[in-house]
């Protein structure tokens, strides 16, 4: 009986010539990473348990991107924590502002992050590198710790779910009205605990800016990681930025699995998610008349250049709505500097919007781009919970990069085809 992309990875770093769901493993951790969030955490247990090195200063990585640039004395007192360690450890994978961006799209972008990797990050949207075709996923504060000191973690091998996905893409619709659709269909809990295995003819076609969203959201779904059979798609974006040497696995035509869903894609428009959940899915078409005081395009789901393309194409010649607020945010300085390059700074300014530096920023209810109480921003990032982006009382309806575009440009919730 065969094993699945995901087992087969957990096998080889358990040193295990098989896995099944539900045994316990202590795998070897290719890299452990942490934020200006579960960073500090995380190195006061390295020091409480008396811990003096790291198990390998290559292999630890950390980003300050939620509140940086310091927002305030709070976060610029955890900024230091961080920065102090990585200077007294050594880390070689240390981004200070101007070189960090959010973690989750900097990582596959300078290469740090191989296809067939096994990644822990004290942050739950670490399933984002499955797009890679890498085992990857969150945990806490104390689990960085342990990889940290150890460079070994212990995991449940979970079920994976085949999620099969045909037919030809329609206009304006890319990887987050497809995951957005998916965890509407099953449901926030509807993976729990599960490999979300991302597949079929459609997907093949689908950028890695499009896979990199999917895998993202796997979370939202309670997955324990999402992923992707690595492919010529694959080799592309990693040739070029891969720092160590790769392996691509795959799924054994014989492997078990949890369950198979199909979906058609042809029949999927853009997708909003409503308030308070993602799986609060619904097509553009159906939407109704709802008034938005703000567009949010940017995170590590959406803030990619393939994203602000898509944005910019939509904006370009257009104004945003009277009183409404347009915020763009490059996940990387990368990014930042090729969308500049292109002249979409040019067409967001002309529409009326703001760029931002790279940062989580609004995503977690940071900073540039909180909400007051009864406001409702369109956000192309993943959670949409009560209080997520501000104020209890206000509202986040999660969307991709043309919805939030057109959104701005209408002052309710719009399609491009809607202007």
């Amino acid at each position: 009986m065969g094993m699945t992309i995901t087992e087969k990875i957990l096998s080889r770093h358990a040193d295990l010539d098989r896995v099944r769901p539900g045994m316990l493993i202590n795998a070897k951790v290719d890299i452990a990473l942490g934020n200006d969030i579960t960073a500090p955490i995380a190195i006061d247990v390295f020091r409480k348990a008396g811990a003096k090195k790291v198990f390998d200063r290559s292999r630890i990585v950390l980003v300050p991107d939620h509140f940086a640039p310091n927002k305030d004395i709070a976060s610029a007192e955890q900024c230091k924590i961080m920065r102090d360690f990585a200077g007294e450890q050594q880390i070689s994978h240390y981004f200070e502002v101007g070189e960090a961006g959010v973690e989750h799209a900097l990582l596959p972008e300078k290469g740090i992050v191989v296809p067939g990797d096994l990644v822990i990050g004290a942050d739950s949207h670490t399933c984002t590198y499955g797009a890679l075709g890498a085992f990857a996923t969150g945990g806490g504060s104390t689990d960085l710790a342990a990889a940290m000191m150890t460079g070994e973690l212990w995991f449940k091998v979970p079920e994976t779910m085949k999620l099969v996905y045909h037919g030809k893409l329609r206009p304006w619709v890319g990887g987050k009205d497809l995951i957005l659709h998916t965890i509407g269909r099953i449901g926030v809990d509807g993976a729990l605990y599960r490999a979300m295995e991302f597949t079929g003819e459609t997907v093949a076609d689908l950028t890695m800016a499009d896979r990199l969203t999917m895998a993202n959201m796997a979370v939202e779904a309670g997955g324990k990681n999402g992923i992707f059979i690595p492919d010529a798609v694959t080799e592309a974006y990693v040739k070029e930025r891969a720092e160590r040497p790769y392996t691509f696995y795959d799924s054994d035509p014989d492997a078990v699995y949890h369950s198979v869903l199909e979906f058609d894609v042809s029949r999927i428009e853009p997708q909003v998610s409503f308030p308070h959940l993602p799986s609060n899915a619904k097509g553009i078409s159906t939407v109704g008349d709802v008034r938005i005081d703000q567009s949010i395009i940017g995170s590590c789901t959406n803030g990619r250049l393939e994203d602000l393309r898509v944005a910019a194409s939509i904006l370009k010649g257009r104004h945003v709505a009277p009183g409404f607020r347009l915020i763009i945010i490059p996940a990387t300085p990368t990014v930042y500097r090729q969308a500049m390059q292109e002249g979409l700074f040019d067409v967001f300014l002309d529409a009326g919007g703001v760029i931002s530096l790279p940062t989580c920023g609004p995503c977690l209810g940071g900073y540039m781009g909180i909400l007051a109480q009864g406001e409702r921003s369109v956000a192309t990032t993943n959670r949409n919970f009560v209080g997520r982006m501000g104020h209890p009382g206000s509202e986040v309806y999660l969307a991709g990069p043309a919805v939030a575009a057109a959104t701005a440009v209408a002052g309710r919730l719009a399609g491009p085809e809607q202007l």
